[in-house]
């Protein structure tokens, strides 16, 4: 990494909550503990984006999770129009065109661009199901080529996927994983995944936790935990 980041800021809490009352209970709930939240699908369609804009105001960070892929001048303008609302990250799919177009659209802002390698959720058979010929981990190399020829700030890849993403992209090329899980915890739909220490050591910039926290009995406790051991394994 080329910059210091403080322990707290390299945990992104996901906000998987239906309504945006229920998510800002749960900022309320975790206070100074989080500086950092995703707002995904689930949360942007039920008015997110305007929690978004909220939130960044408030002095939060917010990764704006809508992994977009369309014609290339629809996805400027979206990017555009996110980064107006003061997030600090945005996905988009690793296809070029696409990480083409979120580049031009952020240029002129401080939010971050990130391309959507291989999702946490699938494994050889759904890369294989999906028609693709090579495995998880070559197809991962492939768009992680593709978002440093774009331009692009970095991707969003499975913790195991670390490995070979730092062998092509080494820091500041950013790569932020979800399907972090402490140990113990359940897996739920997620395949590919690590502890919070086991990404940090394998070179994550930022990880993405929402289950894990959202659902603990004391989710400022759990969020703490986490960012205890992520200050262990960065050293």
């Amino acid at each position: 990494m080329t910059e210091l980041l403080d322990p707290r800021d390299r945990l992104i809490v996901g906000l998987d909550l239906p309504t945006v009352s229920d998510a800002e209970a749960m900022v309320a709930r975790l206070g100074d503990a989080v500086t950092f939240y995703k707002i995904g699908y689930e949360l942007s369609f039920a008015g997110g984006l305007v929690l978004a804009e909220r939130l960044a105001g408030a002095g939060k960070q917010v990764f704006v999770d809508l992994k977009l892929h369309d014609i290339g001048a629809t996805v400027e303008k979206a990017t555009r129009q996110v980064a107006k609302l003061g997030a600090s990250i945005l996905t988009v799919h690793a296809y070029p065109q696409t990480l083409r177009a979120a580049a031009a659209g952020r240029d002129g802002s401080r939010m971050k661009v990130l391309g959507v390698t291989v999702l946490t959720s699938w494994d050889a058979a759904d890369v294989k199901e999906a028609g693709f010929r090579e495995g998880p981990e070559a197809l991962v190399a492939r768009r992680v080529r593709h978002a440093r020829e774009a331009g692009v700030d970095g991707v969003i890849c499975a913790p195991t996927d670390l490995p070979a993403v730092r062998r092509i992209a080494p820091s500041p090329f950013l790569a932020v994983t979800p399907g972090v899980r402490p140990a113990g915890a359940a897996l739920g739909d997620q395949k590919r995944v690590a502890t919070p220490a086991e990404a940090i050591r394998a070179g994550a910039d930022r990880l993405v936790v929402a289950r894990p926290i959202l659902s603990a009995e004391d989710p400022r406790a759990a969020a703490e935990a986490i960012v205890a051991e992520i200050a262990a394994a960065a050293g």
